[in-house]
Protein backbone atom coordinates (compact mmCIF):
# COMPACT_ATOMS: atom_id res chain seq x y z
CA UNK A 1 0.00 0.00 0.00
CA UNK A 2 1.39 3.45 -0.74
CA UNK A 3 2.24 5.68 2.18
CA UNK A 4 0.13 8.60 1.71
CA UNK A 5 1.67 12.29 1.23
CA UNK A 6 0.38 15.68 2.28
CA UNK A 7 1.62 18.76 0.84
CA UNK A 8 1.50 21.35 3.07
CA UNK A 9 1.70 25.69 2.99
CA UNK A 10 0.36 28.70 4.47
CA UNK A 11 0.90 32.55 5.28
CA UNK A 12 1.91 33.62 8.73
CA UNK A 13 -1.60 33.65 10.26
CA UNK A 14 -1.50 29.53 9.71
CA UNK A 15 1.95 29.19 10.41
CA UNK A 16 0.95 28.24 14.34
CA UNK A 17 -1.34 25.46 12.79
CA UNK A 18 1.03 24.31 10.16
CA UNK A 19 3.19 23.67 12.63
CA UNK A 20 0.88 21.62 14.59
CA UNK A 21 -0.83 19.78 11.83
CA UNK A 22 2.66 19.08 10.42
CA UNK A 23 2.83 17.17 14.06
CA UNK A 24 -0.09 15.40 13.53
CA UNK A 25 0.83 14.09 10.09
CA UNK A 26 4.08 12.90 11.12
CA UNK A 27 2.71 11.04 13.88
CA UNK A 28 0.37 8.70 11.75
CA UNK A 29 3.19 8.61 9.51
CA UNK A 30 2.25 10.62 6.77
CA UNK A 31 4.86 11.90 4.42
CA UNK A 32 4.97 15.70 4.97
CA UNK A 33 5.99 18.02 1.81
CA UNK A 34 6.04 21.69 3.94
CA UNK A 35 5.97 24.47 1.47
CA UNK A 36 6.27 27.08 4.20
CA UNK A 37 6.31 29.35 5.62
CA UNK A 38 8.59 28.76 8.26
CA UNK A 39 7.66 31.87 10.79
CA UNK A 40 5.01 34.11 11.67
CA UNK A 41 6.93 37.25 9.73
CA UNK A 42 3.97 38.63 7.59
CA UNK A 43 4.25 37.01 4.06
CA UNK A 44 2.31 37.05 0.58
CA UNK A 45 0.15 33.87 0.79
CA UNK A 46 0.25 33.02 -3.18
CA UNK A 47 4.13 32.29 -2.54
CA UNK A 48 3.29 28.94 0.23
CA UNK A 49 0.09 28.31 -1.82
CA UNK A 50 0.98 27.99 -5.19
CA UNK A 51 3.74 25.37 -4.39
CA UNK A 52 1.32 23.03 -2.68
CA UNK A 53 -1.17 23.63 -6.07
CA UNK A 54 1.92 22.23 -7.79
CA UNK A 55 2.71 19.47 -5.76
CA UNK A 56 -0.45 17.97 -5.75
CA UNK A 57 -1.46 18.46 -9.51
CA UNK A 58 1.96 16.80 -10.48
CA UNK A 59 1.55 13.93 -8.06
CA UNK A 60 3.97 14.61 -5.83
CA UNK A 61 1.32 14.62 -2.95
CA UNK A 62 -1.72 12.68 -2.61
CA UNK A 63 -3.38 15.49 -1.24
CA UNK A 64 -2.73 19.25 0.14
CA UNK A 65 -3.48 21.77 3.00
CA UNK A 66 -3.15 25.31 3.11
CA UNK A 67 -3.66 27.94 5.75
CA UNK A 68 -4.71 31.69 5.82
CA UNK A 69 -6.04 34.37 7.78
CA UNK A 70 -9.96 33.58 6.12
CA UNK A 71 -8.71 30.79 3.74
CA UNK A 72 -10.32 32.54 0.82
CA UNK A 73 -6.88 33.48 -0.80
CA UNK A 74 -5.64 30.17 -0.29
CA UNK A 75 -8.21 28.61 -2.14
CA UNK A 76 -8.82 31.16 -4.95
CA UNK A 77 -5.17 30.98 -5.55
CA UNK A 78 -5.02 27.22 -5.62
CA UNK A 79 -7.94 26.52 -7.95
CA UNK A 80 -5.97 28.58 -10.76
CA UNK A 81 -4.42 25.45 -10.97
CA UNK A 82 -6.26 22.87 -13.55
CA UNK A 83 -6.01 19.86 -11.57
CA UNK A 84 -6.69 21.53 -8.35
CA UNK A 85 -10.39 21.16 -6.13
CA UNK A 86 -9.45 23.63 -3.09
CA UNK A 87 -12.35 23.26 -0.59
CA UNK A 88 -12.26 26.49 2.05
CA UNK A 89 -13.77 23.90 5.18
CA UNK A 90 -14.48 25.55 8.00
CA UNK A 91 -15.91 22.49 10.29
CA UNK A 92 -15.47 19.18 9.87
CA UNK A 93 -19.05 18.54 8.11
CA UNK A 94 -17.55 20.55 4.99
CA UNK A 95 -14.64 18.37 5.38
CA UNK A 96 -15.89 15.58 4.24
CA UNK A 97 -18.50 16.73 2.20
CA UNK A 98 -15.54 18.31 0.22
CA UNK A 99 -13.81 15.00 -0.42
CA UNK A 100 -17.24 13.23 -0.80
CA UNK A 101 -19.14 14.88 -2.83
CA UNK A 102 -16.14 17.54 -4.53
CA UNK A 103 -13.28 15.25 -4.69
CA UNK A 104 -11.28 18.06 -3.38
CA UNK A 105 -7.59 17.35 -3.21
CA UNK A 106 -6.29 20.11 -1.43
CA UNK A 107 -8.27 21.49 2.18
CA UNK A 108 -8.17 25.08 2.82
CA UNK A 109 -8.27 26.36 6.36
CA UNK A 110 -9.53 29.82 7.70
CA UNK A 111 -7.16 30.16 10.86
CA UNK A 112 -8.90 33.35 12.28
CA UNK A 113 -12.17 31.55 12.30
CA UNK A 114 -11.15 28.17 13.35
CA UNK A 115 -9.50 26.61 16.58
CA UNK A 116 -6.22 24.81 15.93
CA UNK A 117 -7.77 21.91 17.37
CA UNK A 118 -10.87 22.34 14.66
CA UNK A 119 -8.09 22.72 12.03
CA UNK A 120 -6.39 19.50 12.92
CA UNK A 121 -10.08 17.45 13.49
CA UNK A 122 -11.10 19.05 9.78
CA UNK A 123 -7.67 17.74 8.40
CA UNK A 124 -7.71 14.04 10.44
CA UNK A 125 -11.89 14.08 8.56
CA UNK A 126 -10.15 15.29 5.25
CA UNK A 127 -7.68 12.81 5.18
CA UNK A 128 -9.83 9.74 5.84
CA UNK A 129 -12.56 10.43 3.76
CA UNK A 130 -13.00 9.43 -0.18
CA UNK A 131 -14.64 10.70 -3.00
CA UNK A 132 -18.01 8.84 -3.21
CA UNK A 133 -17.59 8.71 -7.00
CA UNK A 134 -21.18 8.21 -9.23
CA UNK A 135 -23.54 11.04 -9.80
CA UNK A 136 -20.76 13.17 -8.03
CA UNK A 137 -18.11 11.81 -10.50
CA UNK A 138 -20.22 13.37 -13.45
CA UNK A 139 -20.27 16.76 -11.59
CA UNK A 140 -16.56 16.84 -10.94
CA UNK A 141 -15.73 15.99 -14.26
CA UNK A 142 -17.44 19.44 -15.51
CA UNK A 143 -15.47 21.61 -13.34
CA UNK A 144 -12.37 22.05 -15.18
CA UNK A 145 -12.54 24.45 -17.79
CA UNK A 146 -9.68 22.89 -20.12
Amino acid sequence: MKKLSVAIGCDHAGFEYKERIIELLEKNNIHTLDKGTDSPDSVDYPDFVHPVAVAVDAGLADLGVIICGSGNGAAMTANKHQGIRAALCWNNDLAALARQHNDANILSIPSRYVSVEEAISMVDVFLNTSFEGGRHARRVGKIACA
